[in-house]
């Protein structure tokens, strides 16, 4: 169906133009020329305006909020009429703590927060790692707190919004110890002139690291719309759980309760379908897999390890492991020969054994979500880095694979002893297996696999920060 002649907009703007045009004749012509032009204009005016307005209700679901912003956001930044607004977040993973310092300005129309640079930063000491010195714990953070103030102009410091929030390395600590870490953080955060509030320091809980971390992807993409099926699904492993996170639109997503919550969007809220699984993180089913059947021995003999690997030091939750692979028993293969090269028999790694070991700890531990398998899927952290240390990705502009690309470098790994890599076999098969038989994926399914999207870290920090600044700003404008 036509709902307009655009034709008829042509011949309007025609009209227009002739009418303006210098012509000789007498002041009574030019009088009513003078009428008509300005009436014509009005027409088109209101024409065009009714047009826009049509187009925009009937695919206004479509457009990125972004677009509609963009043009006259950017005449508003060229003559100054933004302000900026700065948030800072430290994340305080289970293996490193990272600060984020984002600076946004709000959109001209829509008031929208639109981030135009970030501060990445980041120590490789987890907070947890200091349970028992808490103390020294908060002053780890301090190096990440003075490049923050570094960043941000003095003038803005005490509207800069402060956070801190705590993953699954804090979360898997006794509620004491946690609460002892986190009030010597409070205590830092006091000296500095940044703006606090009673929920600044905090453990995040994993359905909010979910939902941040899909609204980062999905704002970076500049996928956030009033319609969700533009969206993508977010897979972030971390050291200590792992998220899948997506908008929810089957029934097989909508009919779990439990695991239906909202997302921020410029548009209002999204609702998703988020799960986080505690212990599916790399490193704590690393521990889990390497521990299994040792009882309480630190010194660890691992169907999971290459025969050549002996005592290689693991840490986790403060326990250092001596990690080894079996020393009788153990399967080897030949390398290829040639008429110079007679070949050798190398060990490898049991992969029938080992994968049962993951498997089972796996499909104990997970149950795969109905919709994932038909979005498309965007993966980061550790499903990152570990594609990386691959080889199957590039290690700065990332790239996409299958499930059947990362069991076959699973496979790789296993079948080479690499005392450079001892636990990438180990790691390559968790996440191969955790893909097919914990989130339901297939082998052909394409896995986005990014670091960063349009120079921004995929952080949930972004998302944290958005939230925490939508909401002040809807608590001033009411």
């Amino acid at each position: 169906m036509v709902l307009f002649d655009f034709r008829e907009l042509q011949k309007c703007y025609s009209l227009r133009e002739q009418n303006v045009r210098p012509q000789m004749s007498s002041k009574k012509h030019k009088h009513s020329r003078k009428e008509f032009s300005i009436q014509t204009s009005l027409l088109c005016l209101i024409l065009s305006g009714t047009i826009l307005t049509l187009f925009g209700i009937l695919y206004i679901d479509s457009i990125p909020w972004h677009i509609g912003t963009f043009v006259i956001d950017k005449v508003a930044f060229n003559f100054g009429y933004h302000k900026p607004i700065y948030a800072v977040v430290i994340d305080a993973g289970s293996t490193g703590s990272r600060v984020l310092a984002y600076t946004f300005h709000e959109s001209y129309i829509g008031s929208n927060l639109v981030l135009d640079k970030e501060l990445f930063k980041y120590n490789k000491v987890g907070l947890s790692s200091f349970v028992d010195n808490p103390n020294e714990g908060a002053k780890s953070l301090q190096v990440l707190l003075e490049e923050a103030k570094k960043e941000i102009p003095q003038k803005y410091w005490s509207n800069t919004t402060l956070l801190l929030k705590a993953t699954a390395g804090l979360r898997l600590l006794p509620a004491k110890k946690a609460e002892n870490l986190l009030q010597s953080v409070r205590n830092l955060f006091e000296l500095y002139p940044f703006m606090k509030g009673p929920n600044s320091v905090e453990i995040m809980d994993g359905t909010d690291e979910g939902i941040y971390s899909w609204f980062t992807v999905n704002y970076l993409l500049n996928r956030i719309s009033a319609n969700p099926s533009y969206t993508v699904a977010a897979l972030d492993l971390g050291g200590g759980s792992t998220q899948v996170t997506f908008a929810a639109l089957a029934p097989s997503s909508l009919r779990h309760k439990d695991r239906l919550h909202f997302a921020p969007s410029p548009r209002g809220n999204i609702p998703v379908y988020t799960h986080s699984f505690l212990g599916l993180g790399l490193k704590a089913a690393r521990h889990a897999i390497l521990t299994h059947n040792q009882g309480n021995s630190t010194h660890i003999i691992s169907e999971c390890v290459n025969h050549i690997i002996t005592d290689q030091k693991f840490i986790y939750g403060n326990q250092v492991y001596y990690v080894s692979g079996p020393k009788e028993k153990f399967l080897t293969k030949q390398t290829n020969s040639n008429n110079i090269y007679l070949g050798e028999e190398v060990p490898v790694v049991n992969m029938v054994k080992c994968a049962s070991i993951i498997r089972n700890f796996v499909q104990k531990n997970s149950k795969p979500p109905e919709e994932l398998p038909n979005k498309v899927i965007y993966a980061f952290s550790y499903y990152f880095d570990k594609a990386a240390e691959a080889g199957l990705i590039d290690p700065v502009t990332g790239g996409s694979v299958t499930l059947f690309d990362l069991k076959a470098a699973a496979t790789d790994a296993c079948q080479y002893p690499n005392v450079d890599q001892p636990f990438l076999c180990l790691d390559l098969s968790f996440i191969a297996i955790l893909l097919e038989n914990g989130l339901g994926l297939k082998p052909e399914t394409p896995i986005n696999l990014f670091k960063k999207i349009n120079g921004h870290e995929i952080s949930w920090a972004l998302g944290a920060a958005y939230d925490s600044l939508r909401k002040d700003i809807h608590l001033i404008n009411t």
